[in-house]
């Protein structure tokens, strides 16, 4: 059985990130799949360049900006200064909604203006969509942030975190949102982004360059986890380990270590799950400056929508599109995709264009729900775990709302404190 000081569960950028900044080469990664990367794949169809997702980077650490400036070259990266809108009524607003109710109809400015003046505000919240209605009132709530989030999240706004998408939420108090009407201003933490010219793969890329490729094994789905023994079991082989670091879902490894544990708790650990298109067309959209859109319209099937074309420059229309379902919701892929085209048709994306590639890609999970009671377990656990040299981290090992650069900064931190041991 091989032994080895650093176990990783997964090669996605967390697992990956954790082998770049340890200071050790007794580590080995198990990856399920076939590739590294996780959800941070690249797709090429063609002249067509997809992700599993829409992913756009915003570096602030300089460490990990130090890193990956002398592993990419500069000519391989567009730097983009967001253009965002939210499609609503008819018509493109800008996003965040809440700081642009000056671009309603009067009518609909008017509601918004007054119920943000009379908001009910409190000291605590019941859930995000409580904290919804006390920041923002009715109306800005019923506009937008109620239906975009349900179609998101798939579930009950209440049962989430007043504080569920922690520093990605865009808050904006009144003064913000009355300034925002004579001087626009994006605050927000990825008002630029840089996105590879060959997709986000460029950056699972360049956290391989320096790793020994014999010290990650793919096809290798872990099934158990002898806490004790320091063990791991995966579907072909048993790994014994010092330290073992997973990146896979928080539910997954209380799985791996208790099945029972596992069928008493999981009522807490839920998500949803993502169908992503990405579609080819033949010619350009008439929209030719937008980089991403936001779609609250419940008989529109997509929350999202975005122009790969707009952000590469490239010459013909290339989108990927995201339809947020409840976990166990079962899919038709087909008709959606149907009903994808029809809707794009309808609000005027497209009109005669041809679809000339497709791919389709079910994340599952993808959006955590955070929840007073999840997090609770979540912390009670890693305390456990860690007594025992289990460390989790990651958007989906730490169980939360995160951005691709948090999720590194986690890996990074973690290695820093074991190399202090």
């Amino acid at each position: 059985m091989p032994k080895v000081k650093y176990l990783v569960v997964g090669a996605g950028v967390s697992g990956l990130g954790f082998a770049n900044f340890i200071d050790s080469e007794d580590y080995l990664i198990l990856e399920k799949e076939s590739a590294a990367g996780g959800y941070c794949r690249t797709i090429y169809n063609g002249e067509y360049v997809w992700d599993y997702a829409g992913h756009f980077f915003h570096f602030a650490n300089q460490e990990l900006k130090n890193f990956f400036n002398s592993k990419i070259d500069p000519e391989d990266l567009i730097n983009k200064e967001k253009n965002t809108k939210i499609f609503y009524k008819g018509e493109y607003i800008d996003y965040p909604f809440q700081k642009n109710i000056h671009q309603l109809s009067k009518d609909e400015f008017i509601d918004c203006l007054y119920d943000l003046f009379n908001k009910e505000e409190k000291n605590e919240y019941v859930g995000f969509e409580d904290m919804l209605y006390g920041k923002f009132g009715k109306s800005i709530t019923e506009k937008f942030l109620k239906p975009y989030n349900e179609k998101l999240y798939a579930c009950d706004l209440n049962s989430l975190d007043s504080n569920a998408m922690g520093r990605f939420f865009p808050y904006a108090n009144i003064k913000e949102i009355i300034d925002n009407m004579k001087l626009e201003e994006d605050n927000s933490y990825n008002k630029e982004f840089l996105y590879p010219k060959k997709g986000a793969v460029t950056y699972i890329n360049a956290l391989l360059k320096e790793l020994n490729t014999n010290s990650i094994i793919y096809d290798q789905e872990v099934i158990d986890i002898d806490v004790k023994n320091k063990v791991v079991t995966t579907t072909t082989d048993k790994f014994e380990y010092e330290y073992l670091i997973n990146s896979a879902p928080f539910d997954h490894l209380i799985k791996y270590i208790d099945s029972k544990e596992y069928e008493r708790t999981k009522e807490k650990l839920t998500y949803n799950k993502v169908l992503v298109f990405n579609l080819g067309f033949d010619k350009k959209s008439s929209i030719e400056d937008m980089h991403w859109v936001y779609v609250p319209d419940k008989d529109i099937n997509f929350y999202r929508f975005g122009f790969y074309d707009n952000i590469l420059d490239s010459d013909k229309l290339s989108m990927y599109i995201e339809i947020g379902y409840e976990s166990d919701a079962e899919l038709n892929i087909e008709n959606q995709l149907e009903l994808t085209l029809k809707n794009l048709k309808e609000i005027g994306v497209i009109n005669d264009h041809k679809l000339l590639a497709y791919s389709s890609i079910i994340m599952n999970p993808a959006y955590v729900h955070i929840s007073n009671e999840g997090n609770s377990l979540k912390n009670n656990k890693k305390k456990d775990l860690q007594d025992h040299n289990i460390y989790t981290i990651g958007r989906y090992g730490d169980w939360k709302y995160c951005s691709i650069e948090d999720s590194m900064i986690d890996a990074m931190n973690l290695a820093k404190e074991l190399n202090e041991v």
